[in-house]
């Protein structure tokens, strides 16, 4: 069950990721005639940014699940077989950790029961809190950035789904897999 969730939105993420890539691809093409025709527009390079950004994170979730992160294996490969398995689930151990740490810092950092304390009213919440989340524009696009650091919590949440279920049980590329199949 929670091997197929995590599989199931994997597939989101790698999706929304691609979806990202190909349109970075377009609006840096777009930034290049806009430039070379005198008529910049500059909301261009932060638009590319961002989606850069939530590419770069959902990607980053994604390649937790097929096991596709980055990984130095120097030592892990002269270690027996055995060893290495427990060397892999303490990975997948430290990785969970990590990725509930990183829904600790999103909760705090967004604070969503504050802003429900202060009936979701964005100044009495800025002034109870001094945290300025909900209000801060980007520079050229004059959307609220919260709408970019959201892609925080789908990272979190994603690591942590994903984590979970490599801890627990199946992953695609898992070194068990491998041996087995040899």
């Amino acid at each position: 069950m929670l091997g197929s969730a995590s599989a199931a939105w994997a597939r989101v993420e790698v999706t929304a990721a691609a979806l990202l890539g190909a349109a970075i691809t377009v609006l840096i093409l777009l930034n290049v005639i806009t430039r070379a025709a005198g008529a910049a527009l500059f909301w261009v390079d932060e638009l590319a940014i961002y989606a850069m950004a939530w590419m770069t994170f959902l990607g980053a979730s994604a390649a937790l699940h097929y096991g596709h992160n980055v990984a130095v294996t120097v030592v892990t490969d002269a270690l027996p077989p055995a060893v290495r398995r427990v060397v892999a689930k303490l990975v997948d151990l430290i990785v969970l950790g990590f990725a509930l740490f990183m829904l600790w810092f999103c909760w705090r950092w967004f604070a969503p029961l504050d802003l429900a304390r202060q009936g979701f009213d964005v100044s009495a919440f800025q002034g109870a809190t001094f945290n300025f989340i909900y209000d801060e524009p980007t520079t050229t696009l004059g959307i609220k950035k919260v709408w970019i650091w959201s892609v925080m919590w789908l990272f979190a949440l994603g690591a942590t789904l994903h984590s979970l279920a490599n801890l627990l049980g199946h992953r695609p590329g898992r070194l068990e897999d491998a041996e087995a199949s040899q």
